[in-house]
């Protein structure tokens, strides 16, 4: 008959055995497949182990496509009843009592620390795990001591709940669909890790297709969309360019793709210049569009454009004209990946750097209680030219340097942590283009 085996860690696989082979037998051919000593395995089927050896499996009760699972249990196996429940309850959180022996990967005063000296590691858990970053950055340790808790709880709970169902009846629809989900999840991850170690570029951005050109003597920067059926003009880029006059309002209607978009109507025929040379163009002229205007597929195939990513060009194929495409500092600035002036970065910057410099507080006020220091201050517009110098070399202006020194009053490992963490934040993506259907 064959039996599904599991372990803790996520290893499945399914073995032949005989029905009258003893549990002492069947742990040894568990030993081959799962590396766990014999002597350190508990069997458990159906929530409940397995402790006589030398009892076979018919006699458990174990039937052909059971599941049992394989845990590694150091030193003296015990005999419950059943699987304990552990009451996680009894962990005191910090501040509130001993702390209970616990591996540092799970201490939530470690972890803090550990994120709070990597910029890089904030910026990433601002993105994939919100709550926990605001805790983070709040700079209240019980609060994040509290939340960290409560995620680990709930993860303890889902694991429990995944070997129930790998335990109970492996032909319930409820369980079978459970653990489908698992594989599916657990592919996703894979898939992911290895896209991450193979293919690290596929997670960063790229800038859209823009050229500058110029529509009734007055320069547009134009977004190039292969995707867009029709070329289309923002109402206010049409004002700027005074061509409202020649919109028929009998073409007017809704532009459909990714949201909807109200059409004010079209301009029959107008001139755009590219390079030094002029091409015909028509315009459906949209209410409220976010760039000024789109080059869609009825202007690229009637001059017969070519999209070269290769030289990062456009060449307008009816007359050998060629325009490089933008790069991100000549963007439009809602186009850019970066927006420096965005008030999101600015509030991430301030919670950042404060939660950097509660850190450094609390860390020279535990090591001053131990070690009296009289050494005064650094003045707070006076620095080491050496350390100013030392900071600037990493990339940053001299102002912000001084800047930082000043909030972190002389600290040149704080401020640089600082600095660093700024130039990793990210700024919200603008929303896509709308493609006309």
């Amino acid at each position: 008959m064959q039996i599904t085996i599991t372990t803790l860690s996520d290893q499945l696989f399914t073995i032949d055995v005989s029905e009258d082979l003893e549990l002492e037998n069947f742990k040894a051919l568990c030993q081959e497949e799962t590396g766990v000593p014999a002597k350190e395995m508990s069997i458990v089927w159906n929530g409940r182990p397995l402790h006589d050896d030398k009892l076979t499996l018919k006699q458990y009760g174990i039937q052909n496509g059971e599941v049992v699972l394989v845990q590694h249990i150091r030193g003296q196996i015990s005999h419950p009843s059943e699987l304990p429940n552990i009451d996680f309850g009894s962990i005191n959180l910090p501040g509130s009592g001993q702390y209970p022996s616990r591996g540092r990967e799970d201490d939530p005063a470690f972890i803090r620390s550990m994120l709070l000296k990597d910029p890089s590691q904030i910026a990433l858990l601002k993105e994939r795990n919100p709550p926990l970053a605001d805790a983070l950055l709040s700079g209240d340790m019980v609060k994040f001591a509290k939340v960290f808790e409560e995620q680990r709880q709930s993860r303890i709970k889902e694991e429990q709940k995944r070997i129930q169902l790998l335990s109970a009846d492996p032909f319930d629809p409820h369980a079978q669909q459970q653990i489908e989900e698992a594989i599916r999840m657990k592919n996703i991850e894979t898939n992911m890790e290895t896209a991450m170690e193979f293919a690290p570029e596929s997670f960063g951005q790229v800038h859209m297709l823009y050229i500058d050109c110029k529509v009734n003597g007055h320069p547009v920067k134009a977004f190039v969309d292969s995707g867009a059926q029709m070329t289309i003009m923002s109402q206010q880029c049409a004002e700027r360019c005074h061509i409202m006059r020649l919109v028929d309002r009998r073409w007017e209607g809704v532009a459909k793709g990714v949201g909807t978009q109200k059409i004010l109507g079209r301009v029959h025929l107008c001139q755009i210049q590219i390079g030094n040379v002029f091409l015909q163009s028509s315009f459906s002229i949209l209410e409220n569009q976010p760039m000024d205007m789109l080059l869609g597929l009825d202007m690229l195939k009637r001059h017969q454009c070519v999209i070269d990513l290769k030289k990062n060009q456009l060449e307008i194929g009816t007359t050998g004209t060629i325009t490089p495409f933008l790069g991100e500092a000549d963007l439009p600035e809602h186009a850019r990946l970066n927006q420096p002036g965005s008030s999101h970065n600015q509030d991430d910057d301030r919670d950042l750097a404060e939660a950097l410099s509660k850190s450094a507080q609390e860390s020279a006020g535990s090591s001053s209680s131990k070690t009296p220091s009289t050494r005064n201050q650094p003045s707070p517009h006076q620095f080491s030219e050496e350390v100013v110098s030392q900071l600037m070399k990493n990339g940053f202006s001299r102002n912000a340097v001084l800047e930082e020194l000043r909030r972190s009053n002389g600290n040149a490992d704080q401020a640089l942590a600082t600095l660093f963490s700024k130039s990793f934040n990210r700024s919200e993506k603008p929303p896509p283009p709308c493609k006309i259907q």
